[in-house]
């Protein structure tokens, strides 16, 4: 059980966020850049930004990105993982608004389709790919339509719940996509596949922030600057050896997000309007706040779908995004570790990255001690 937990939530997810990454975000970053400076300045270096992003965020190019990642992913063999760009293709365009789900299951289950017979038969460069594309197809037409409408239909709720309790919802979505962060599996795959935008993308965006940030901050004593860079813009999942050694070091990052979550939807008012994608993001790489601000000059589809319109950002949008990703989680974090530090919950080494660096500090405690 656990060894198809990990190959279809785990690495399946992965990989397709990382096909999200490597086109539908990187697109809309380089197109949003080109427009930007097209406003600046005619010139068709600028146009051609903007030409390149939009052959990277076609639906058609984004499926094939994500079911190829996932069969990636899941080690297929070439013939599958190459057919898997037709499959994902048609399960994305098919699947509207909430593509990304159907791409994730219809491909998982063509790829393994494809598995039964690759390397079968002497004929397997016809078998394996038809096999693959063949029922990946019959999914998508009997499916996709489906899986996408119910995708989209949990994220409106999301997003319309969050409008209708903004401070209790910013608490939740908050609070649960910042522990999706951490954890072994893809908060960005989930937000992607639930299309979640808007305030709901917001909270989310300020729950990965308290956990990165959190993380990085709180731990600085034990990792120094190299943790600050690899949990700060890299991922917060490598604490998750030392939060199963020690659960209470993950306290902190969670009460952070359940703050700055409501701050994010009640006062600041702070929408995610970019690639879906992004909601998951944090401070990954600035992608969470790439997401942000492309989401005030030039709203997603999923966005729009669910009511976003391209603002001018005021000075309250700027302050409210340092603040929410990055002031806030890093104060609260370090506050909230410190508290515990004091009271023993948290032991010298207990954030260390490196087993050696953990040890260590125990060591220089203990002998502190007996001196």
């Amino acid at each position: 059980m656990n060894k198809y937990i990990k190959r279809y939530f785990i690495d399946a997810m992965s990989g397709m966020a990382q096909g999200l990454f490597a086109s539908l975000l990187i697109g809309t970053i380089i197109k949003t850049l080109g427009q930007q400076l097209l406003r600046l300045s005619v010139n068709p270096v600028f146009q051609f930004l903007v030409d390149a992003g939009n052959f990277a965020t076609d639906a058609h190019v984004v499926g094939a990105a994500m079911a190829i990642g996932i069969g990636f992913a899941m080690q297929v063999s070439p013939l599958v993982l190459f057919s898997m760009a037709a499959v994902g293709s048609a399960a994305n365009v098919t699947g509207g608004a909430g593509g990304p789900l159907a791409v994730l299951i219809i491909a998982i289950i063509a790829a393994e389709m494809g598995c039964l017979v690759s390397k079968k038969t002497k004929v397997d460069i016809i078998v394996t790919p038809a096999v693959t594309i063949l029922s990946g197809a019959l999914l998508t037409v009997l499916t996709a339509k489906y899986i996408g409408l119910a995708a989209n239909s949990v994220g409106k709720f999301i997003i319309w719940s969050t409008q209708l309790q903004p401070f209790w919802m910013g608490i939740i979505v908050s609070v649960v996509v910042g522990i999706a962060l951490t954890l072994p599996i893809s908060s960005a795959a989930i937000c992607a596949a639930l299309g979640l935008t808007g305030l709901a993308g917001g909270a989310a965006v300020a729950g990965c922030c308290a956990q990165m940030v959190g993380f990085a901050v709180m731990s600085f004593r034990e990792n120094k600057w190299g943790g600050i860079l690899s949990q700060g813009l890299g991922t917060s999942m490598l604490q998750m050896p030392n939060i199963i050694k020690n659960p209470k070091i993950w306290l902190p990052p969670i009460i952070a997000s359940a703050i700055t979550g409501p701050l994010s939807t009640c006062l600041f008012k702070m929408e995610m309007n970019g690639a879906a994608v992004s909601s998951g993001m944090g401070t990954c790489g600035f992608v969470g706040q790439i997401g942000v601000i492309t989401g005030w000059f030039e709203p997603s589809e999923a966005a729009i779908s669910h009511g976003a319109m391209a603002i001018s950002p005021s000075f309250m949008n700027w302050f409210g995004l340092l603040i929410i990703c990055f002031v806030l989680p890093g104060l609260l974090s370090w506050a909230f570790g410190l508290l515990l530090r004091k009271i023993n919950w948290i032991k010298p080494g207990d954030l260390a990255l490196e087993p050696a660096a953990g040890a260590g500090a125990k060591k220089v405690v203990e002998n502190q001690e007996n001196n």
